[in-house]
């Protein structure tokens, strides 16, 4: 339609039945947006014959303005209707397209397939118990004590906040959502003879939003080692033959000077990752350091005869960075498809 020069009723009913006309044609949500564009958006025909409306003169406004409101409010009104069925057609299309028959004999057999989460777990856990070392978990639902007191973990420190950690009531039970797995590796040293070597697995939960790369319940995988003689350099032997054995020969660890409260000294924990999708890169994955004087005592050790080393390392991150997992929300959604991708293997 070319540009119009005047509101006039054979004008304004061409417009209108045009965009009637190619309403009813539109036989999806793809052509039914084209039609929007074409007919309701800015440089459509009424919309054309409505920015007339400042030439009108002020005796003929009332009825070219009624005019223009009866037409497009006929439009408008078309063009809801029309978007109801189509959406409810699709809809129903779809749920046909994925009826399955439950009561129906499988016509094919199929491997299945466990989360990579738990598969990536496992896979952690058989690095460390090849070096000797043992698997111990402890419960999600924990003392404040055992969470923050025994880690050295100030009475006003940042993470015991509300918006960080999930309290249960009565606040005075003093419990809380374990806000990470050290509460396991005190328990290991309250309930083992020394020296102890121990890996905690499991999952944390924190007030975190889900989004991309958050999510209120994750998982770690943090170690302690507790010995004679230990020291910084056995720390870094220990994470370097884990990285390898993860990512490959030619991974290795950096370690940035950092502050953690149950470590002194205490570092950041980066991943040379050759294999990375977009190329070899440094990876920021966890933290790690040599086991605070205080945390000894809390568990009763004497820190003149004994010394260790702890580290912790986020599972769903290293899910993200290994396999290329773009979405935290691909983890938590429970859609077997994504599992299915990874088999029995990751």
């Amino acid at each position: 339609m070319s540009d119009p020069t005047e509101i006039s009723e054979p004008v304004v009913s061409a417009a209108v039945e045009a965009a009637l006309a190619a309403i009813a044609a539109a036989n999806d949500s793809a052509a039914l947006k084209t039609v929007r564009t074409e007919h309701t958006g800015e440089a459509s025909p009424l919309a054309r014959l409505n920015a007339l409306m400042r030439s009108v003169p002020g005796n003929q406004k009332a009825a070219a303005g009624k005019l223009l409101g009866q037409a497009r409010g006929a439009v408008a009104q078309a063009f809801s209707a029309r978007e109801t069925a189509i959406t409810e057609a699709e809809a129903t299309a779809q749920l046909a397209a994925e009826t399955v028959d439950v009561t129906a004999a499988a016509s094919t057999w199929k491997a299945g397939a466990r989360h990579p989460l738990t598969l990536l777990q496992e896979r952690v856990a058989d690095v460390f118990v090849g070096m000797g070392w043992e698997v111990a978990e402890g419960p999600e639902l924990e003392s404040e004590w055992f969470n923050f007191d025994a880690l050295n973990f100030d009475e006003d420190h940042p993470a015991r906040a509300m918006q960080d950690t999930f309290f249960i009531d009565p606040p005075d039970a003093h419990l809380v959502l374990r806000t990470h797995t050290s509460p396991v590796q005190l328990r290991a040293l309250l309930s083992r003879e020394l020296p102890v070597y121990v890996v905690a697995p499991g999952r944390v939960f924190r007030t975190d939003e889900l989004d991309a790369t958050h999510t209120p319940v994750f998982h770690q995988i943090e170690g302690i080692a507790i010995d004679k003689g230990l020291t910084m350099a056995h720390l870094r032997g220990t994470l370097d033959h884990f990285v390898k054995a993860m990512f490959g020969p030619e991974a290795k660890v950096r370690l940035r000077p950092n502050y953690f409260p149950f470590t002194e000294p205490s570092a950041e924990l980066d991943l040379w990752h050759p294999t990375f999708k977009d190329g070899a890169r440094w990876i920021e994955w966890g933290g790690c350091g040599m086991v605070n004087a205080n945390v000894l005592r809390s568990a009763g050790i004497d820190p003149e005869v004994y010394s260790g080393f702890a580290f912790g390392v986020g599972v769903e991150r290293a899910l993200m960075f290994r396999n290329d997992v773009k979405d935290m929300h691909d983890m938590v959604e429970g859609d077997v498809r994504f599992s299915q991708q990874y088999g029995m293997t990751v």
